[in-house]
């Protein structure tokens, strides 16, 4: 008999669809956040014109926190694990206290609100891709380059912003001024006496 007789009830790869995008998609989940979470507390920080302290620190955790899950499976034994959880823990308190440095009152006097919220970006994006090249993840360090990625980024987009701004004024000021030369081409002129 053949193979496929003696299993009537088996179920190859090839048969069942399997969900790889799906899963693929959900492993990014948390990389995705940590982005869009860094990117809007630098936009909340520069729309509320004030630095989010413990925002910032909880971000930093979460991404030890992601640093220590995605590689606990590959950690192997408890000593493996303990060297992951201590290394980690070290490096993400390292990244605080540069965080905390910043934010202290005679450093917030020399640096705008703004600009807290770059530099707490950066420091950020600094130790994540630092962690991502420890720990052997290019998911976590094309995190922290993606988030470095964003500083200048926002810069620009500010910068832009303004521009932007001149040539709509600009714009509007030339189909006005078009506008009315049309409209004093269409009366007809009143003879002169």
């Amino acid at each position: 008999m053949s193979e496929i007789d003696l299993h009537p009830h088996d179920t190859s790869a090839s048969d069942t669809p399997h969900p790889v995008l799906p899963n693929a998609l959900w492993q990014q989940v948390p990389y995705a956040a940590a982005l869009v979470l860094a990117i809007a507390g630098v936009a909340y920080t520069n729309v509320s014109h004030r630095p989010l302290v413990g925002y910032w620190e909880f971000l930093a955790l979460a991404m030890a926190v992601v640093c220590v899950v995605t590689r606990w499976p590959g950690a192997g034994e408890r000593q493996a694990q303990f060297q992951l959880i201590w290394t980690q823990a070290l490096h993400w308190v390292a990244v605080l206290v540069a965080m905390n440095i910043m934010l202290l009152p005679r450093v917030q006097q020399l640096v705008p609100t703004p600009a807290t919220s770059l530099i707490l970006l950066t420091l950020l994006a600094l130790g994540t891709f630092l962690a991502g090249v420890s720990l052997l993840s290019p998911r976590i360090g094309i995190l922290g380059v993606g988030m470095m990625a964003a500083v200048p980024a926002i810069s620009w987009l500010k910068q832009m912003v303004v521009f932007f701004l001149l040539a709509a004024v600009l714009l509007i000021g030339l189909g006005v001024s078009f506008w009315l030369r049309r409209d004093q081409r269409r009366t007809p002129r009143q003879p002169e006496q």
